[in-house]
Parts: C-alpha cells; sequence; structure tokens
C-alpha cells in the first residue's frame, strides 16, 4: 500500500478566525506529514507495508500503531471540521445525539467537559456503539483510536497541544468551544451513520 498525505478538504487558511493557517501549516505540513514519513520508514520492505491503514491502526503495536493512528486520526479530524460548520447538528446525527444525551445542550455540556478532562494529549470521538445502537463520546489518550475497541467514529476533536496552542494558548475550553460551535462538519458525521445503519440493514 502506497501511503500518501491526503490533501485537505478545504484551504489552508479557510478555518479562520476559529483556527488559523498557521496553526493549520504546523499541524497539517509538520506533525501530520511527520508522521506519515515516519510510518514509511518503519513499514518499508515488510509484510505491513501491503496492509491498508486502518488494518496496520487495528492489528500494529507500538511505535508503527503510534504513527499510523495519528495518520489515520489526523485525516479524520481534517474531515471533522468545515468552514461554516458548527452549531447545533439536524438531521439523523441531531436525532440520534439528542436521543441518546437527551438534548444536544447536555450533548455539548459532556462533549466539552470531556475535552478538557483529558489529561495530555489525545483525541475526543463521537463515535456509534452498534451494540447499544446510540452515540457516544469517547474520549481517548494519545493516538488512540475508535477502530481498535470495535466503535465507529462519526466525528473525532484533536486535543494534542499542536492543534490549538498557537491561536488558544492553554485555554482547551475555548478550542473546544469554537470546535463545537463554528468548525464542527455534521454533515460528514451525518453520512458516517449513515453508513452504519446502511450497513446494519444489509
Amino acid at each position: 500500500m502506497k501511503f500518501e498525505l491526503p490533501k485537505l478538504p478545504y484551504e489552508i487558511a479557510a478555518l479562520e478566525p476559529h483556527l488559523s493557517a498557521n496553526t493549520l501549516e504546523f499541524h497539517y505540513h509538520r506533525h501530520h506529514r511527520g508522521y506519515l514519513e515516519k510510518l514509511r520508514g518503519l513499514i518499508e520492505g515488510t509484510p505491513q507495508a501491503k496492509l491498508e491503514l486502518p488494518d496496520l491502526v487495528t492489528r500494529s503495536t507500538g511505535e508503527i500503531f503510534n504513527n499510523a493512528a495519528q495518520v489515520w486520526n489526523h485525516t479524520f479530524y481534517w474531515n471533522s471540521m468545515t468552514p461554516d460548520g458548527g452549531g447545533d447538528p439536524s438531521g439523523p446525527i441531531g436525532q440520534a445525539i439528542a436521543s441518546s444525551f437527551g438534548s444536544l445542550a447536555t450533548f455539548r455540556k459532556e462533549f466539552i467537559a470531556s475535552a478538557v478532562g483529558l489529561f495530555g494529549s489525545g483525541y475526543v470521538w463521537l463515535t456509534f456503539d452498534s451494540a447499544r445502537e446510540r452515540v457516544a463520546i469517547e474520549p481517548m489518550k494519545d493516538a488512540e483510536s475508535p477502530l481498535r475497541v470495535g466503535r465507529v467514529p462519526l466525528l473525532g476533536m484533536d486535543v494534542w497541544e499542536h492543534a490549538y496552542y498557537l491561536d488558544y494558548q492553554n485555554a482547551r475550553q475555548r478550542y473546544v468551544e469554537a470546535f463545537l460551535s463554528h468548525l464542527a462538519n455534521w454533515r460528514f458525521a451525518d453520512a458516517n451513520l449513515e453508513t452504519c445503519h446502511s450497513h446494519g440493514a444489509s
């Protein structure tokens, strides 16, 4: 499998003023690209080089897992944001969130608390738990991914400091609030939820 740096789904300055072009330049071109290049070096000439990226995430350990997961996680994170995004989700994803959390306001409060309360680095995921037929908020440390625990990721937010420090310094809550209010790509989450239901019906 030839691993390439995926193109951002928007221009580098498209998320301003909520995330600056400077932040995306460092995060995408240095961090994301760095994980990709490290992964290539680790698996070159090995049987793992033939695997698809999600398989590397679920089957590998150690350095290979850390770098493979970060490549996958970052790609998902870019798609979890969109210019003029955020606000209250509508459609099936909005209904699923309201059903699972009681209200959109409760969801927002719990999402912010999970993100602020995650010590150190990691991601906060909105996932679909097919066994319980509900969506859930799952904070995960470092490079951990919902793919490793049988969850379907719907939306993902990076809370490593390099994701927000240039714009928000140590005010993680302000970054999380901006993500939910202005950046969250609910259409992407809706499409991921629809895929869950389609597979369940097949």
